[in-house]
């Protein structure tokens, strides 16, 4: 995968980098479950990579991001940094194993694996990104590099 800029302005919302939904199989609906199957049906990848939230904030001092990652250990989560600047989360969230003398009445968690991935702008700090969890919440800090406020010389004015 190669990175292509189209413009010099940044678009944390450029989609051209990477299509989320690419090789989801979106046939089915998520919510469906077959009533006539006696076998339960669980949500798929899908259903796992959408409920990955989050969230993107800049301070005056670095990017932040948030992601809501609930029942999911520091160990099955990966951030990495791809070609330079992109940020990449991703984990894998296991289903519970299924007894045979349990009825299931709802399935609403989702379990398999997600993956998100954000251009960073050139004014991150790539190599004091920090990352940590806690209360199933993992933070991601970007710190950004300065900025160089202009030298501003007084002239005096003869006359």
């Amino acid at each position: 995968m190669s990175i292509t800029r189209r413009s010099n302005t940044f678009d944390p919302f450029s989609l051209d980098l990477w299509d989320p939904f690419d090789g989801f199989p979106f046939n089915h609906s998520l919510f469906s479950t077959p009533r006539s199957s006696p076998s339960l049906s669980f949500p798929s990848d899908t259903s796992a990579f959408a409920a990955a939230r989050i969230d993107w904030r800049e301070t005056p001092e670095a990017h932040v991001f948030k992601a809501d990652l609930p029942g999911i250990k520091k160990e099955e989560v990966k951030v990495e940094v791809e070609e330079g600047n992109v940020l990449q989360i991703s984990g894998e969230r296991t289903r519970e194993n299924e007894e045979k003398n349990d009825t299931w009445h709802r399935v609403e968690r989702s379990s398999g694996k997600f993956v998100r991935r954000f251009r960073l702008p050139e004014n991150a700090k790539m190599d004091k990104i920090k990352a940590a969890m806690e209360n199933g919440v993992l933070t991601v800090t970007v710190p950004k590099e300065e900025v160089k406020k202009p030298e501003v010389k007084s002239i005096e004015i003869s006359g």
